[in-house]
């Protein structure tokens, strides 16, 4: 997810692979602008480094130190702008211990730079609150309850399902915009003072909240979208 809009960019089923963390940044780089590597932080999960490596690298031929024997073999180089850092957590009988920070492409100075700017630090806090949000909405993966999944397609839906109403119709607290002048409500409440505002509207993506009804009867264009559309 992007935290500064609360867009969720990408959602992926199963086991915890290499083969997850490809499909789960690959998804994520191709809604990324042109040119765009931002500052990626996740847990200590490592294959996100070898994923990422791969979406934002580039191969380097190194050069020939010796004037004899056979050439170095070329070698897969992360960008020079690419930032990356880890939240690795360490527990002992279900009880968090220990909180440490890697870094793993980049510098330090670089990866608190960029946070700095929000006032942020390292962490993974948006993604495990979003972790929660998830279980709240679909019952298939809350747990300790008596609604479950069928099958991995049956979960596929109802995730899909929720990443265009998380992304479209529910609106995010920490992202609701003061109005120019309150709006009298129609009953005997006070005045509305702010707007709501969507990871969609945040993003630029719509100018206002959708229905479930909109999202429903909303009819997904081809990917990818043809030049100029």
């Amino acid at each position: 997810m992007d935290p500064e809009s609360k867009l969720l960019l990408a959602l992926n089923i199963g086991d915890r692979t290499l083969a997850m963390a490809q499909r789960l940044v690959h998804q994520v780089v191709e809604v990324l602008a042109p040119g765009c590597v931002p500052l990626f932080l996740t847990d200590g999960f490592k294959e996100y480094t070898t994923a990422l490596l791969t979406h934002c690298g580039h191969g380097v031929q190194p050069e020939r130190r010796q004037a004899t024997g056979p050439a170095p073999k070329p070698r897969w180089m992360p960008l020079p702008h690419l930032l990356y850092a880890q939240v690795i957590k360490t527990v002992r009988r279900r009880r968090l211990v220990r909180v440490r920070h890697r870094v793993v492409f980049g510098t330090l100075e670089a990866v608190q730079q960029v946070l700095a700017a929000c006032g942020w630090q390292i962490n993974t806090a948006f993604v495990e609150r979003l972790n929660l949000s998830l279980r709240q909405h679909v019952a298939a993966i809350g747990r300790r309850v008596s609604t479950l999944c069928k099958g991995e397609d049956g979960l596929g839906r109802q995730l899909a399902l929720y990443h265009m109403y998380y992304n479209f119709v529910l609106p995010h607290a920490g992202l609701r915009q003061p109005l120019p002048q309150p709006v009298p409500t129609h009953g005997t409440g006070s005045a509305t003072q702010w707007r709501p505002c969507t990871p969609a509207m945040a993003a630029g993506l719509t100018d206002h909240v959708w229905t479930l009804r909109e999202v429903l009867l909303f009819r997904v264009p081809p990917w990818p979208q043809p030049v100029g559309v």
